[in-house]
């Protein structure tokens, strides 16, 4: 299949993917961390939207519109950056492709748009952390679970379990925050592209 996994700069389902024969592109307007610049269209992933692909993964950033900003909402509000935000996000949902998975942290697009059709957490493919993550899905499965730690992680200090909450500021934390997890990616690419060799 030909995939966009659109605004992942750290190739995580991209490679997974691409491991399982696939033609996927990371796309990003950041240069790729993920080690594979041959695979990574360093643009506006919208302009991208107007090929056709067989699937679309879009990670569309979530700094106007998840929960753990809420503080920040009404100067966001006022300043038209949520709602550019809630635009970019909704072009992916209406976009020509039959199937469409959209991830991003638990938000206002629940109720903006629809409530998501799986919420996950790292815990559910083996890392032993925290962090609900929304899906939503057009012609696609729900995952399923491939290594639950949660009773594992459970005996972890807190800070551990939350780890990408408790990051201290700095010029990177949003990018370090916004990486999918190994365990999750893998799940993506095989749950939902599966090998095609």
């Amino acid at each position: 299949m030909r995939i966009l996994v659109a605004c992942e700069e750290s190739q995580a389902v991209t490679i997974q993917l691409r491991n399982l024969g696939h033609e996927a592109y990371s796309c990003d307007i950041q240069d790729c961390s993920g080690g594979h610049p041959e695979w990574h269209l360093q643009c506006d992933a919208l302009e991208l939207l107007k090929m056709r692909w067989d699937m679309v993964i879009a990670f569309p950033p979530c700094t106007d519109l998840a929960v753990s900003g809420a503080r920040w909402f009404p100067e966001k509000i006022k300043n038209g950056s949520q709602q550019r935000s809630i635009e970019f996000f909704m072009v992916f949902a209406n976009c020509g492709c039959e199937k469409i998975a959209i991830e991003n942290p638990i938000g206002i697009m629940s109720r903006v748009w629809r409530k998501p059709d799986q919420i996950v957490q790292p815990w559910m493919f083996g890392h032993g952390e925290t962090k609900a993550t929304c899906l939503w899905l057009k012609g696609l499965p729900l995952l399923i679970p491939t290594n639950d730690v949660s009773e594992y992680m459970k005996t972890l200090p807190k800070n551990q379990q939350n780890r990408l909450y408790h990051l201290p500021p700095s010029p990177d934390r949003a990018k370090l925050r916004s990486k999918t997890f190994p365990g999750l990616a893998k799940a993506m690419a095989e749950q939902w592209a599966g090998k095609c060799y």
